[in-house]
């Protein structure tokens, strides 16, 4: 998950009306990494303006493939929720 965090904050920029307006907050994302480790179903479970919102989802939908969990050595879908934190500094 550490890795995953880490390449959200290398793909995400920050919306440059949402700067302008001074607009921060935590977007509660959802998705599914299927059996083939492809991340599915990305949704805002939880948003925080429609700018950042759009933000997360633009970055979670374009996500690269994951190693899908396996349970008895088999691959299973894990569904999942993200926040992703846009804070101005």
């Amino acid at each position: 998950e550490r890795a995953f965090s880490r390449w959200v904050n290398t793909q995400l920029i920050y919306p440059k009306e949402a700067k302008e307006n001074n607009i921060q907050g935590r977007v509660m994302m959802g998705f599914t990494i299927d059996t083939k480790g492809k991340l599915t179903d990305v949704k805002v479970l939880s948003g925080a303006d429609p700018i950042l919102d759009k933000e997360a989802t633009r970055v979670l939908e374009s996500s690269p493939e994951w190693e899908p969990a396996t349970m008895d050595g088999k691959p299973v879908p894990v569904a999942y929720s993200f926040p992703v934190i846009f804070q101005l500094r």
